[in-house]
Parts: structure tokens; C-alpha cells; sequence
């Protein structure tokens, strides 16, 4: 069964990873959608380099244009989908904890928004 792929949405009706692909140039974006592709084809069993464990649930797509690093956090819900919390440029070697807080903090209000399943 292959695997869906959704945008986290908050409250207001935002997607912060839709809006984030739209301030990227859009040859950058046509990459991170290839290996969002991937994911859904391979589901969890995605390998390193172009998904990792981040902490907990969280995990990381990895996604290299040239020289630009590009990090899309996401986690995969009790209905087979991965749900894009946050995404950003990396520019150092360990994920940056604002980073991580961003993207579990909208973890946890996606999961208490689906009646807490994980």
C-alpha cells in the first residue's frame, strides 16, 4: 500500500511547508517534490541520504540542490500519511532546536487534532 502525503494545516487554514516551497526557486521545489515522491513510493522504509530519524517520531527528508540543503520535517500518522510539519535551508550540521521545536509543536496539535492518534 503506498503511502499519502499531506501539508500540516493550523488553525487559520495556513500551510507553512506549502508556503515555504513558494519562496524557493521553483527548480528547487520540482526536487523536494522527487523525493517526496519517494516517500511516498518506499513509505518508512525510505533510506539515508534521503530520509533520517530526527527525534521520536520526527524524522527529516533530506534534500540536496547543489549546494543548498534543504530539510522537510514530517512524520507518518495511524493512516498510512506522512504530514509535512516544517521545512527550511539548512546551513549547519545538527538540526537547529528552533527548527525542532517548530515542527513538534505542530505535530502535537496535528495529533490532538485527529482525536490524539499517533
Amino acid at each position: 500500500m503506498a503511502w499519502a502525503i499531506e501539508f500540516y494545516e493550523d488553525e487559520a487554514g495556513k500551510r507553512p511547508v506549502e508556503e515555504y516551497f513558494e519562496r524557493i526557486p521553483e527548480e528547487h521545489v520540482g526536487k523536494i517534490l522527487q523525493v517526496l515522491q519517494m516517500l511516498e513510493e518506499w513509505g518508512p522504509r525510505l533510506p539515508f541520504p534521503y530520509s533520517s530519524q530526527v527525534e521520536g517520531r520526527l524524522r527529516e527528508l533530506r534534500v540536496h540542490y547543489g549546494h543548498t540543503l534543504y530539510r522537510v520535517l514530517y512524520y507518518g500518522d495511524a493512516r498510512w500519511t506522512f504530514v509535512l510539519l516544517h521545512a527550511f535551508e539548512k546551513r549547519s550540521q545538527a538540526v537547529p532546536k528552533g527548527e525542532l521545536r517548530a515542527a513538534t509543536k505542530r505535530m502535537v496539535k496535528d495529533q490532538d487534532r485527529k482525536g490524539g492518534k499517533p
